[in-house]
């Protein structure tokens, strides 16, 4: 069939016109593509093409309360392998497995595993910079030595249980370096290199750079000066009675701010991996729930007093060396008892049958109402991972025999921590706060602080009276009673002794007991508490009044003039016993002549230096209290 001319310059014409659409739709697209689209598709192929190289950031540093450092950073390289650019796997593994001591077999396994990079775990992990050059040496293609650092405690075992530690990636994994671990670990930066589809290195493509963000600097509430002091003490006490174990806090009672923590076993947080974890995932100060003994009476105490249930001079109380409660006998620890005393008496004697009394003037709804009030049986939210909350009787369960022995510290389990919170806020004016140890957070490169934590005050449990009642009264316990070995002459420390059997099975042990000693100064204004337990001394008598008040009235001796704390005027005097040095206070010996010097009648040495007629200077000076016997220094001039 013949087709006519007008027919085909019709079908020309749609052919022509279809193949200007394609073309056009073509030319549109490829020009929406490489003006429009280009860069992110630029960007994409890059993403194909490249690799990275971590840059680790620097973990924020950990500094006490007056800048020293406590936890750093080493600089510490690692060997980063980029397996598709390594020409030679064998040789290379071969190489690397020299300088770093390890297998040839177990260097191949990681250079041709089908990843992007690796690291070559462990012994190529944050290595000596000498080995970093060894490696960069060998000159192997596809190994790279990329910068890291590891964490330095240069303290050693000082604090460890406080600061905890990091794993071998810079992330924390115990104390103050798990609970913060968000604030201190920073962003990572790294180096971008750019390859082909074979893993070679693409000559014209710049590297890229991202810089790591350094992770803030946490300054502490502690004080190195007074947690020094704690440790030099309990590595005494270690030597002296080898315990199972020991706790030591010390707490500003007007804010909650913990300056000073310590504990026994303790573990090096660089070495953390050769170590019992039983030893460094319990931090004892706020995990550890004992029976307190009698430390707990200053609640009992505290609670009398606000309810005006007692009055400590006027009400008298006879102890014939147990109370009958609900058919259970319940001793004083003095066999015969203490006889007739006032309420006082029974403070500083720490009189069992006495506190019972004062528990059944209470009541149980009363009683356990101040024991909650306090703290006890609740968190005290300190920012450590680990707290427990201690053991109390349900209110419900509690018949007489269980309020008796309540008050008088025995069938109830508590923690340090909350023993010292509770203790601060009977004798601060009657304020529970709650005790922390991260004061704030500073920018490493600025030197700024970016937040800080206040002291946070949860309530008033009692009476600025009442409180100032409780500090005579325990400040009367150092001078008179049971805790005369914590007194520090012209401090006028307060405190109180605790003796707790240890229980196992449901039954108590045999002279295996903890002993502790709360004590707080000074007793007109508290400035410093400080809790001090020991976990079953040997070789001496089981009793917080000889273990543990001597450990507390050294660290308060030692830490007081640290802190700023001036001596104080009116204290009680301290009650001598036949071991104990008479005080003397020292004469006034400047301007006197040698002649009268030597007719001084003092018994104390006198260590005379200098040439000349007259004392013009002595040491200590006039007034000064010292141990009869003592030398004093006097300078002799014209």
């Amino acid at each position: 069939m013949r087709v006519s001319g007008v027919t085909v310059r019709k079908r020309l014409a749609a052919v022509l016109i279809a193949g200007f659409l394609i073309f056009l739709i073509i030319d549109t697209r490829l020009g929406y593509v490489q003006l429009f689209m280009g860069d992110a598709l630029t960007e994409k192929a890059k993403g194909l093409w490249s690799r990275n190289i971590p840059f680790e950031p620097e973990r924020g540093k950990i500094l006490d309360r007056n800048d020293v450092p406590l936890a750093t950073n080493k600089s510490a390289p690692t060997v980063l392998i980029m397996p598709r650019q390594v020409e030679d796997p064998a040789n290379t593994a071969e190489q690397l497995a020299k300088v770093l001591n390890t297998t040839k077999e177990k260097v191949y396994e990681q250079i041709t595993k089908s990843a992007s990079s690796v690291y070559l775990r462990p012994e190529g992990r944050k290595i000596s910079h000498a080995k970093a050059n060894e490696v960069r040496n060998l000159n192997l293609k596809g190994v790279y030595i990329a910068e890291d650092s590891k964490r330095h405690y240069p303290f050693g075992s000082y604090l460890s249980h406080v600061l905890g530690f990091a794993g071998v990636d810079n992330q924390g994994l115990m104390g103050l370096e798990l609970y913060y671990d968000k604030e201190l670990k920073g962003e990572q930066g790294s180096v971008k290199l750019y390859s082909d589809a074979k893993g070679k290195k693409m000559p014209n493509i710049a590297d890229d750079y991202t810089e790591p963000v350094d992770g803030l600097d946490l300054r502490l509430t502690i004080d190195s000066r007074v947690n020094t002091i704690i440790e030099r003490e309990l590595d005494n006490a270690q030597t002296t009675y080898n315990p199972d174990g020991m706790i030591a806090i010390a707490m500003n009672p007007k804010t909650g701010e913990i300056l000073g923590m310590s504990s026994r076993p303790t573990f090096d947080p660089a070495d953390f991996q050769t170590v019992d974890p039983d030893v460094y995932n319990r931090n004892l100060p706020i995990w550890s729930a004992y029976e307190p003994g009698s430390t707990f009476k200053i609640i009992t105490l505290a609670a009398s007093l606000e309810e005006k249930k007692v009055d400590l001079l006027k009400d008298q109380f006879y102890d014939d060396g147990a109370a009958e409660v609900g058919g259970a006998k319940l001793r004083c620890w003095k066999r015969g008892g203490h006889g007739q005393q006032t309420f006082l008496e029974v403070v500083q004697n720490s009189c069992n049958p006495g506190f019972v009394e004062l528990g059944e003037r209470l009541g149980k709804d009363t009683l356990f109402k101040y024991i909650r009030n306090f703290g006890f049986g609740d968190k005290t939210g300190i920012d450590l991972q680990g707290e427990a909350r201690g053991i109390l009787f349900p209110l419900d369960r509690v018949g007489p025999v269980e309020q008796a022995t309540t008050a008088f510290g025995q069938g109830v389990a508590v923690t340090p921590i909350q023993q010292v919170a509770a203790v601060a806020a009977a004798v601060n004016g009657g304020t529970l706060y709650t005790p922390y140890i991260a004061k704030e957070w500073v920018d490493p490169k600025t030197g700024n602080v970016v937040r800080k934590n206040e002291p946070e005050a949860k309530r008033k449990v009692i009476s600025e009276e009442t409180s100032k009642q409780v500090r005579f009264a325990l400040e009367s316990v150092v001078a008179q009673g049971s805790g005369k070995n914590a007194f520090v002459e012209g401090y006028r420390v307060g405190g109180k002794t605790g003796t707790a059997q240890k229980a196992k099975d449901g039954k108590y042990l045999e002279n295996n007991h903890i002993v502790s000693f709360i004590g707080f100064a000074p007793a007109d204004d508290p400035e410093l508490v400080v809790y001090v337990a020991v976990d079953n001394p040997k070789g001496t008598t089981q009793f917080g009044g000889v273990v543990a008040a001597p450990i507390v009235g050294k660290i308060m001796e030692d830490s007081l003039p640290v802190l700023g704390v001036q001596p104080r005027t009116g204290q009680i005097e301290k009650e001598l016993t036949w071991l104990d040095t008479p005080m003397i206070k020292v004469p006034n010996f400047v301007g006197l002549s040698k002649k009268e010097l030597q007719e001084q009648l003092v018994n104390l040495k006198l260590d005379v230096s200098g040439s000349g007629e007259k004392v013009i200077k002595q040491s200590p000076e006039a007034g000064t209290k010292v141990k009869e016997g003592e030398t004093i220094r006097v300078y002799m001039s014209n």
